[in-house]
């Protein structure tokens, strides 16, 4: 479904315990014409917990796409993507992993787990932000994202 073309805003979780990385997604994300709400998590407890709308999360929205850094305090990135993978219920939500992790071991579990892509950020500010573009332009404006049941 083309962003022109959506009848309601898409719905993004980005599971990130870096303020300045929040701050430079909420910043890309802002400059698209893509209307978005954008929820963020600081580790992946929070997560999980929002995914599964538990505790203060039972009215959180479900998201249409997962922005997933793997370096997360109480729960790993990795851990929480395999819970998104294992669960019938979210299992169809893509998951973008974007990560500072260029070890070729995190990338290789990372697709095994069934991640829907993995990006490396960026140390370059310019770069980064680019980046986050390219995620919003092709995730949000060209791929047909998984109907809401």
């Amino acid at each position: 479904m083309k962003a022109e073309t959506r009848t309601r805003p898409v719905e993004l979780l980005l599971v990130e315990d870096n303020p300045g990385d929040v701050r430079l997604t909420i910043e890309a994300l802002k400059e698209g014409k893509v209307i978005n709400n954008l929820t963020v998590v600081k580790d992946g407890q929070e997560a999980i917990a929002d995914l599964r709308r538990q505790g203060k999360y039972a009215n959180a929205a479900r998201p249409d796409l997962v922005l997933l850094d793997l370096n997360l305090p109480r729960k790993g990135g990795l851990e929480v993507l395999a819970e998104i993978k294992e669960d019938p219920d979210l299992k169809s939500i893509p998951v973008v992993v974007l990560t500072t992790s260029q070890a070729a071991q995190d990338v290789r579990r990372a697709y095994e787990l069934h991640a829907n892509c993995y990006i490396v950020k960026p140390v370059d500010l310019d770069q980064f932000m680019s980046v986050v573009q390219a995620i919003k332009s092709f995730w949000l404006g060209v791929v047909m994202l998984p109907p809401h049941e």
